[in-house]
């Protein structure tokens, strides 16, 4: 089975490296850029092949590793 979880900075949180690429796409002529955010992506494929099992591996993958709860928020897509 394959997933997709997303990890993103929370709102209010502050995004150094969105803003330094915001910066460097207006530099370079893209001057309709507004906010820029960066965030993780992490395709993973699962041998399990029932969904609510799946889906609790990857919330527990995401708490133990892949998120920082304190700043990060993420988001699970089983395709």
């Amino acid at each position: 089975m394959k997933a997709r979880v997303t990890v993103t900075l929370r709102d209010g949180i502050l995004d150094p490296q969105g803003k330094a690429i915001e910066g460097a796409l207006v530099a370079l002529g893209f001057g309709g850029v507004g906010a820029v955010r960066q965030g993780k992506v992490f395709d993973i494929d699962l041998a399990e092949t029932d969904p609510a099992k799946a889906r609790d591996a990857l919330d527990r993958m995401c708490k133990a590793l892949l998120a920082n709860l304190v700043i990060e928020d993420y988001a699970i897509d089983m395709g």
